[in-house]
């Protein structure tokens, strides 16, 4: 009788113990930038919708047709000749903090993280590792990050890759959570 009933208290304070905390978004921002000799090309997408919880698990994703660019050719032939947008049109990033035991989202102060997930452009899936910081401020957080990709990497071919478009994007992410 004892065990059922410390069985039982068991249970129920894990059934009603506090529940995790998700924060979100749909206006996180994400940009790219790419360097070469003849020509610099950067772009950004203020659609991002992505979700973070407290125990450390994060998802982001966004239209590729989202991104901006200065010059409209450029946006039309990132979305027609190398996104190839129409047939995929998102990009998913699912991954979680590896060390989320070092924030702290009740205490004020930037923390750095290593984040490790997987990365989905272009229709392929790749794993990814980087660092970045949470920043928590009366108890508002947000999330930055920077980091490379290869376009090769994720099947993305053109003929200008190399000469006016880099063969390595360098991206970054920059979400005020709700």
């Amino acid at each position: 009788m004892k065990y059922l009933l410390g069985l039982l208290m068991v249970i129920h304070a894990l059934a009603f113990s506090p529940s995790q905390k998700i924060y979100q978004t749909k206006s996180g921002k994400v940009s790219f930038f790419s360097a070469t000799l003849i020509e610099d090309i950067a772009a950004v997408n203020n659609q991002v919708d992505s979700k973070l919880s407290n125990n450390g698990q994060m998802i982001f994703q966004l239209a590729v047709r989202g991104f901006r660019f200065e010059n409209a050719t450029m946006q039309e032939h990132f979305n027609e000749n190398y996104m190839e947008s129409d047939k995929y049109p998102k990009a998913v990033f699912k991954g979680r903090i590896t060390n989320i035991s070092e924030v702290n989202f009740d205490k004020d102060g930037t923390y750095k993280t290593t984040v490790a997930g997987e990365l989905e452009i272009h229709g392929v899936k790749q794993n990814v590792t980087t660092t970045g910081t949470i920043d928590v401020k009366a108890d508002k957080v947000a999330a930055k990050s920077s980091f490379k990709i290869k376009l090769a990497d994720y099947g993305i071919k053109g003929t200008l890759i190399g000469d006016k478009i880099a063969k390595e994007l360098t991206i970054t992410v920059d979400c005020k959570y709700d």
